[in-house]
């Protein structure tokens, strides 16, 4: 599912991360799997980010990555927001926020093919 495909963990910490988040969602017996998928983001305000893609309900999703940010105390990014307005165009796009706990430190925009399977890229970033 490439809207799940915008999640990620500080550089170095994405597999800790994930099997955290997994044990967490079986523990709580949740619809949730994670798996990191070799794509790293590297941003000019927050550093390099392992992206991982997930299945399940998104409410859970966007619980577990903030609780994991919390309890490793590293920055996170939790994507798949999508614009408000309905705009057109030859690619895709998907906003995340940049978390570090429950503190919002910024926000990305992503761009990917409408069609085909290339990978999500960077495109704008802001501090808040």
């Amino acid at each position: 599912m490439k809207e799940s495909e915008t999640f990620g963990a500080e550089k170095g910490k994405g597999e800790e991360l994930i099997q955290w988040m997994n044990n967490e969602a079986k523990k709580n017996k949740s619809k949730f799997e994670a798996r990191l998928y070799n794509y790293e983001i590297k941003t000019e305000n927050f550093g390099s980010f392992e992206m991982f893609s997930w299945m399940g309900d998104v409410k859970i999703a966007r619980n577990l990555i903030t609780k994991a940010s919390k309890k490793f105390r590293v920055k996170v990014i939790e994507g798949g927001y999508k614009a408000k307005e309905k705009i057109y165009s030859t690619k895709k796009a998907d906003f995340a926020m940049v978390r570090k706990g429950d503190r919002v430190i910024g926000h990305l925009k992503f761009t990917a093919p409408r069609f085909g399977n290339g990978d999500w890229e960077l495109v704008e970033e802001e501090r808040r």
